[in-house]
């Protein structure tokens, strides 16, 4: 921590802008994202069980009507197929375009006090990581009472994969911020890519019905984050040989980012 004297007032700084101003700065940015979250279900009954009550009944919609259009031939199985990869996409997608805009909804606040750029990012995906917690345990509760097995896998074999997807998000979602800030048609052009990408992604079907074009799933990043922590959760199944790279990958390039916003920051908050 640094002091600053202003008019004879002594103001705490953090230093640093990656993984230490992460730090140093946690309980703030992650109080904050959780005010907003009781502040989204503030007079409501249910509070935050509505995020995994109301993933659960799209789920149960999309499961009805597609395995209808598919003819599927275990509607358990497929629901269950369903409900993890439509909650992890809603993660993924829910916070890639929260992101985009994210500069420019808190440009104010940037101009006009002094937390880092970065500190928005954090909070931004600290909310969208406790959404995405309660409507994943939502979803895994209610998927043991039909596969009791499901518990053990998601608290066991799918750790690794979630903390890989976890932080591939972060750093995604620093890019779009990025993109967002700099770009302002981005943050209109990302929900009709993603939109797009949902529907050649092997999430309302298996990777095989994709046939000779399979390549499509193995060249999207957005499935190589999914597929790892469905399998994970519904199979019991993980490749450590894949994993472990992946995850140092992933905090690889989630510094270059936050060392990217911290180069950029006096430019970020002109753009916004």
């Amino acid at each position: 921590m640094t002091l600053e004297t202003t008019q004879g007032l002594k103001v705490i700084r953090p230093q640093g802008y990656g993984i230490r101003y992460a730090i140093r700065t946690f309980r703030t940015w992650w109080y904050a994202a959780w005010l907003r979250t009781l502040g989204r279900f503030s007079r409501t009954y249910l509070g935050s069980f509505w995020i995994g009550l109301t993933n659960l009944l799209s789920v149960l919609l999309l499961g009805f009507v597609y395995g209808v259009v598919f003819k599927v031939k275990d509607p358990v199985a497929y629901f269950m197929f369903l409900a993890v990869g439509v909650t992890i996409w809603g993660f993924i997608a829910e916070s890639l375009s929260s992101a985009s805009s994210l500069f420019v909804r808190r440009g104010q606040q940037m101009k006009n006090n002094r937390f880092a750029p970065i500190f928005f990012c954090l909070e931004e995906w600290a909310f969208q990581l406790q959404c995405f917690a309660q409507a994943l345990a939502f979803v895994v509760l209610v998927l043991a009472l039909i596969k009791p097995t499901i518990l053990l896998s998601a608290l066991s074999s799918a750790l690794l994969p979630i903390i890989n997807l976890i932080v591939f998000v972060f750093w995604m979602m620093l890019a779009c911020s990025m993109l967002g800030a700099c770009f302002k048609d981005f943050a209109q052009f990302l929900p009709i890519f993603l939109q797009l990408s949902f529907l050649v992604s092997p999430i309302l079907y298996p990777k095989k019905a994709l046939g000779a074009h399979s390549y499509i799933a193995d060249f999207n990043p957005f499935y190589r984050a999914l597929s790892p922590v469905r399998r994970a959760i519904l199979e019991n199944q993980v490749s450590l040989e894949v994993q472990i790279p992946a995850f140092f990958f992933n905090l690889l390039i989630a510094w270059l980012m936050m060392y990217l916003i911290h180069r950029l920051r006096y430019r970020i908050a002109l753009w916004s």
